[in-house]
């Protein structure tokens, strides 16, 4: 097992040469499949629920839109904890842990899936559970960035994210193939409508093993989390995590500030979610509910007693920088648009372009299959597979030309690429043969992903060398995890547009979010006399 350290410092550069450069490298190797795990537990519904259109299951298209909703909800109010976990728990002791509890949901969702009686409640705990895979990243951000000197932070923090991204990539890739063989055991369901895979369409009629897109995670994370254990490092040094001790108490803090991200996680989808699917029917506004939720778990945390609640408050000094609520907007701009797309593209795919839009009796409709539609399953992956894979380049990029340049750069191409898509999505929409807009509509979003991907990069770079070495992880941490809010926002976004019929209308709302971040990002890095010029 891998040694707790208690002297590192990577801006020593003998000691960087020595030792420090191999030990950060074998952590960030084993923290990036981790990491991948984590994403892909996370955001998995967004496959799971096109496949469940495909096979009948007795939903309602909104209620399999709140699968991801929950998850997004839920991933993103658990970044908020987790971004505290390292100084407070240990960086080994935290990716063990919180790696380790993606077993049960990977397990519960396997079993739940063997049956499309099963009640809606029951799937949405496993969507809620699921959300500790989006959790993880600010954990994972945070723990990496102590590890590596600010002139290489961009690249490390760009690999850590981009190739932990790949999540998304893999588990929609993955779970269309395994979904075809019985690698698992059980009972096969038969397929109502066309899927598809990587390599080709699936026709109606053939038999597909659902359930294996819970169970394959389960067994890759078994071996991840036995590397984690031995390979990776507790940093003890002053200014990373100086108190851990034992490895149950670090276990124990992490539990239980997990469960105040459930709970405040669950009150504010009850307020939101309609009667029928679990909520209270009150049908809150998303926009309240959000600072609701937000707030509340930033409150509750501070209230620990004892050594967390004193850790906390001196973690909490974050706040009291101008810098902090600057980035958390851009970053949402980057990562946010990233996690939200991936979890609506395939479905938003298998909505607008796999049903025909038909005019009856002065009413259009969308009900009616398209033989001709491109395979929502066939697609999903590739936008998020080139923001995940371009990632790093940002990063690289950015520690050569500065870190708001390049972001100012991809905010104008998110601006233009959004009403880009916004144009073909609502030709698309009220149209009798949609496939005729998807090669632009998808070309268009192809380069919104990349976008996307880019700035995440940069803004990596941009923290590292605004903020101290102290504060720099924990402001990794917080503004991934308000930006993970775009995994609950852009899917429920889309649903709700999609039902208004005005699916376009979600990206003129976008597009204006990213012209904002245009001027906050002139304003605080890029104009003359700014507060830090273009780290």
């Amino acid at each position: 097992m891998a040694k707790d350290l208690y002297d590192w410092d990577p801006e020593n550069e003998a000691q960087w040469n020595a030792t420090g450069k191999k030990i950060a490298t074998r952590n960030l190797w084993i923290s990036i499949p981790a990491l991948l795990c984590g994403f892909a537990v996370w955001l998995y519904w967004g496959i799971i629920t096109v496949q469940m259109i495909n096979l009948g299951y007795p939903f309602e298209k909104s209620q399999l839109f709140t699968l991801a909703a929950i998850a997004g909800l839920t991933g993103a109010t658990l970044r908020i904890p987790s971004t505290f976990f390292i100084r407070l728990a240990g960086g080994r002791n935290t990716i063990f842990l919180t790696t380790a509890l993606l077993i049960i949901p990977a397990l519960g969702t396997g079993f739940l899936l063997q049956n499309p009686d099963t009640p809606l409640w029951q799937f949405q705990l496993m969507a809620l559970l699921s959300g500790i895979g989006g959790g993880n990243f600010s954990a994972s951000m945070s723990n990496i960035s102590f590890f590596y000197p600010k002139k290489v932070q961009g690249y490390s923090l760009g690999m850590n994210a981009g190739l932990g991204n790949f999540g998304v990539t893999t588990m929609q890739i993955v779970i269309p193939l395994v979904m075809t063989v019985g690698m698992f055991g059980g009972t096969a369901l038969t397929l109502k409508a066309t899927s598809g895979t990587l390599i080709g369409k699936i026709a109606a009629g053939t038999d597909t093993y659902l359930h294996n897109a819970g169970f394959i995670w389960a067994a890759v994370l078994i071996p991840i989390v036995i590397a984690v254990w031995i390979g990776m490092n507790n940093i003890k040094a002053a200014h990373v995590s100086p108190n851990i001790k034992s490895p149950i108490g670090a276990f124990a803090k992490i539990l239980g500030m997990l469960l105040i991200g459930f709970v405040t996680a669950t009150f504010g989808l009850w307020l939101m979610l309609p009667a029928d699917v679990g909520g209270s029917g009150w049908m809150v506004s998303k926009w309240i509910v959000l600072p609701i939720v937000i707030v509340l778990t930033v409150v509750a945390l501070r209230m620990i007693p004892g050594a967390i609640g004193q850790s906390l408050k001196h973690q909490y000094q974050i706040f009291n920088n101008k810098h902090t609520w600057a980035m958390t907007i851009i970053y949402t701009m980057t990562f946010g648009s990233f996690i939200g797309y991936a979890v609506a593209f395939g479905l938003a795919i298998k909505v607008i372009f796999g049903f025909q839009h038909i005019m009856v009796d002065g009413v259009m409709t969308h009900d009616t299959l398209n033989p001709d539609g491109p395979s929502a399953l066939m697609f999903a992956w590739t936008g998020p597979f080139i923001g995940a894979l371009i990632r790093p380049l940002g990063g690289m990029v950015s520690d050569k030309i500065g870190g708001a340049k390049v972001t100012q750069i991809i905010s104008f191409i998110m601006v233009i690429s959004a009403l880009g898509v916004a144009y073909f999505m609502k030709q698309a929409y009220v149209s009798e043969t949609p496939q005729e807009y998807f090669v632009p509509f998808l070309i268009l979003f192809l380069i919104l992903f990349a976008a996307t991907g880019i700035g995440n990069g940069s803004t990596f770079k941009t923290i590292a060398v605004v903020f101290d070495k102290e504060q720099a992880g924990p402001v990794l941490g917080w503004t991934a995890a308000i930006a993970a809010y775009g995994a609950f926002i852009i899917p429920k976004v889309f649903g709700e547009q999609i039902k208004a019929t005005t699916p376009e209308y979600a990206l003129y709302g976008f597009a204006a979010f990213y012209v904002l971040c245009i001027i906050i990002n002139w304003w605080f890095y890029l104009r003359p006399n700014a507060y830090v010029k273009n780290p």
